[in-house]
C-alpha cells in the first residue's frame, strides 16, 4: 500500500489454514484414528476501512462496516504529534463496546463517543467481534476540536495531541464524487483529489454533497474528447442507476474501494452532507420521475432508500446511539437531522445545511411569496444558532450555492437564484429573511462554503450593490468537484449583489478528472489571531486563488 504520511495503517487478522497435529506427507498409524484438523474459523473484515466524523470538542462518531454480523469496538489513545502515547495529565485511554451490525444496516455500525478531552489526538482502532473472536483491526486518527473560551487562545491545541497548544485549525472542504462516469481509475492513481486533500493535513473536512451519484452509471471505459480512454472499476450496483437499497448501498462501497478515500477518511473526520444526485439529478419532494431509465419513479420511495443508505454510510451520529462514559444506549436507530451544528472551538461552528429535505418544487422561481429551500423549521434554527454563536467566525456549509444560476430545464431553477436581479422572489425570499435576521442581531464573520456546480469561484455579497438592501456583507467560496466532470462558470443572479471576484472552470463541458487541474477543493487555515485564510486548490494540490479575511470585532 502506498505510505502516504497520517495515513492508516490496517492490520489484517484473517485466520489463515494451519493444519496441527499432522505432519504434512506423514502416514496415520495402522489402526489409529486420524489426528483432528481444528475448525478454520473465519474472522470479520472491514471490506470498506474506518471512518469519524462530527468532531467536537469533546465528542466524535466512529463508523466502520463489517464483512458479516459482530459488534464494534473501538480503542482510544491520546498521542502526541509523533504518535507516542501520553501518559499523566494528558494522557486517555478507553475501549468501548457498541452495538450489533446486522444486515439491517447493512453490516455497518457507529459509536457515539462523548465526554473526550478537548484539543486532543487519538489513536483509534475500529473492529467487529464474533463468535470467532476479534476480526480485523483498522487504525485511524482524529483530534477533538480545541477547548476555551472564545479569544482566549484554547486550553489545548487541535493536532496538539493533548497538550496546551495553539488554538489554530484547519479544514477542507469539496462535493461530487465520482460524477457523471468518471469512476476510479487506478491508471491515474484512482481518486487523486482525496491524496491531495489528505496531503494538506487537515483537522477535518466538509463533504458538500453529492457524495455519491445514483443516477449515474459508470462504465468499464470511456473514451475522452482527447481520445485517451478512461479505465473505471466497475462494480454490478454502479453499471445502472440506483433503485434498490442494495443498489444505493452498493454505490457507497464503491467509493470505498477508492485508496485514496479511504485514507483520508480513517485520519481526517468527516462532516458530511447531502444534495440531489445521493437520489437523483435536481430531485425534490413528491416529484414523480420522467427518467426512461427507472422502474421506480416515485422520488420519495428513492429517497428514503437513498437516505437510509447515506444515513449508513456516513459517520453521522444516528438517535439512539449515544456513548458516555461506562455506558452504551443501542436503542432503536433512527435517522439524524441532517442539519445540524458542529461547535469546533472558540475560533469556529459549523452550521450544516439541508437544501434537499424540504424543497419546494422546481420552478421559475419568481412566485411573490416564499417557496422553501429549507423550510420554516430549518430557517428558524438557523438563525436561533447563528445568533447564539459565541465562536469568532461562523461557516455556513450549504450544499446550493446562493448567487449561482441552476437551471432545471429552459425554464425552471434547480437553485434558489431565478435569472431575475430584483427583488427577492419565490425561494430567495427564504434567504433573504435569514440574512435579514444575521443583521437584525448583530451577527458578526458569516462565511458560505459550497459546492455542486463543478467549479470554483470566491463570491462576496454587498447590499451596495444588491436589489435587497437590508443585509451585512458577507463571502461564499465555492469548491468541487472532486471526482467528476468539470463544467461552469455559470450565470449570476444579482439580487443579493455577488461579485465575482474569482472563478475557474473546465476546460469544455464534462472534462474528465485525468490531470485534475479543473478538479477543486477549498481549504481554510484558522490562525492564532483568529484570521481566516481560504485557498481554492486543485486536485494535485496547487492554490489557484486565496484570500485572507479578518474577524470584525
Amino acid at each position: 500500500m502506498t505510505d502516504f504520511s497520517r495515513r492508516t495503517l490496517v492490520k489484517s487478522s484473517l485466520a489463515g489454514l494451519t493444519l496441527t497435529g499432522l505432519a504434512l506427507g506423514s502416514a496415520t498409524p495402522a489402526g489409529a484414528a486420524p489426528a483432528a484438523i481444528p475448525l478454520v474459523r473465519k474472522r470479520l473484515t472491514l471490506p470498506t476501512g474506518i471512518a469519524t466524523g462530527d468532531v467536537t470538542t469533546d465528542s466524535a462518531v466512529l463508523w466502520s462496516c463489517a464483512s458479516g454480523p459482530g459488534r464494534l469496538t473501538a480503542t482510544l489513545n491520546a498521542i502526541d504529534d509523533a504518535g507516542e502515547l501520553l501518559h499523566g495529565r494528558y494522557g486517555f485511554s478507553r475501549t468501548i463496546r457498541g452495538p450489533l451490525a446486522t444486515e439491517a444496516s447493512d453490516f455497518t455500525a457507529k459509536i457515539h463517543a462523548k465526554g473526550l478531552p478537548a484539543g486532543t489526538r487519538f489513536r483509534l482502532e475500529l473492529n467487529f467481534e464474533d463468535e470467532n473472536g476479534t476480526g480485523e483491526v483498522g487504525q485511524g486518527t482524529f483530534s477533538t476540536a480545541p477547548g476555551g473560551k472564545p479569544n482566549d487562545g484554547g486550553t489545548q491545541g487541535g493536532r496538539g495531541g493533548g497538550s496546551p497548544a495553539s488554538s489554530s485549525q484547519s479544514f477542507v472542504w469539496t462535493g461530487d464524487t465520482a460524477g457523471q462516469g468518471w469512476g476510479i481509475n487506478e491508471e491515474i492513481g484512482g481518486m487523486r483529489g482525496y491524496k491531495a486533500m489528505h496531503d494538506v493535513r487537515p483537522d477535518f473536512f466538509i463533504h458538500s454533497g453529492d457524495t455519491i451519484y445514483a443516477d449515474g452509471p459508470i462504465s468499464a471505459s470511456v473514451t475522452e474528447k482527447d481520445g485517451q480512454v478512461w479505465r473505471n472499476i466497475v462494480t454490478e450496483e454502479v453499471s445502472k442507476v440506483a433503485e434498490t437499497l442494495k443498489e444505493f448501498r452498493g454505490r457507497h462501497r464503491y467509493n470505498s474501494l477508492d485508496a485514496n478515500m479511504r485514507a483520508m477518511f480513517a485520519d481526517v473526520p468527516v462532516i458530511a452532507q447531502w444534495d440531489d444526485h445521493e437520489t437523483h439529478n435536481n430531485w425534490y419532494p413528491g416529484q414523480v420521475l420522467d427518467d426512461a431509465r427507472y422502474t421506480e419513479r416515485n422520488v420519495n420511495v428513492l429517497a428514503a432508500r437513498g437516505r437510509q443508505a447515506w444515513q449508513e454510510n456516513m459517520p453521522i451520529a444516528d438517535s439512539a446511539a449515544l456513548w458516555r462514559p461506562g455506558t452504551y444506549d443501542a436503542g432503536q436507530y433512527q435517522p439524524a437531522r441532517i442539519y445540524r451544528k458542529i461547535p469546533r472551538g472558540p475560533q469556529l461552528d459549523i452550521f450544516c445545511l439541508d437544501m434537499r429535505t424540504y424543497k419546494s418544487p422546481n420552478t421559475d422561481g419568481k412566485e411573490p411569496y416564499a417557496t422553501n429551500i429549507l423550510g420554516q423549521e430549518q430557517v428558524d434554527w438557523l438563525i436561533k444558532e447563528v445568533r447564539q454563536s459565541k465562536a469568532t467566525w461562523k461557516v455556513i456549509a450549504a450544499d446550493l450555492p446562493l448567487g449561482i444560476v441552476v437551471p432545471d430545464g429552459p425554464v425552471n431553477q434547480e437553485s434558489l437564484s431565478n435569472r431575475d436581479n430584483g427583488a427577492p422572489l419565490g425561494r430567495e425570499l427564504e434567504i433573504a429573511g435569514v440574512l435579514s435576521a444575521f443583521k437584525k442581531y448583530g451577527v458578526k464573520n458569516t462565511v458560505w462554503l459550497t459546492a455542486d456546480v463543478h467549479y470554483c469561484a470566491a463570491h462576496h455579497y454587498s447590499p451596495e450593490r444588491a436589489s435587497f438592501k437590508d443585509f451585512q456583507p458577507f463571502w461564499e467560496f465555492v469548491a468541487g468537484p472532486i471526482n467528476a466532470g468539470s463544467f461552469g462558470p455559470n450565470e449570476m443572479d444579482g439580487t443579493f449583489g455577488p461579485d465575482v471576484v474569482f472563478s475557474k472552470a473546465g476546460r469544455f463541458p464534462g472534462e474528465s478528472p485525468r490531470n485534475g487541474e479543473n478538479q477543486f477543493f477549498g481549504h481554510v487555515e484558522l490562525g492564532s489571531d483568529d484570521s481566516f485564510t481560504v485557498s481554492l486548490r486543485n486536485a494535485n494540490g496547487a492554490a489557484v486563488f486565496s484570500k485572507v479575511l479578518s474577524p470584525e470585532r
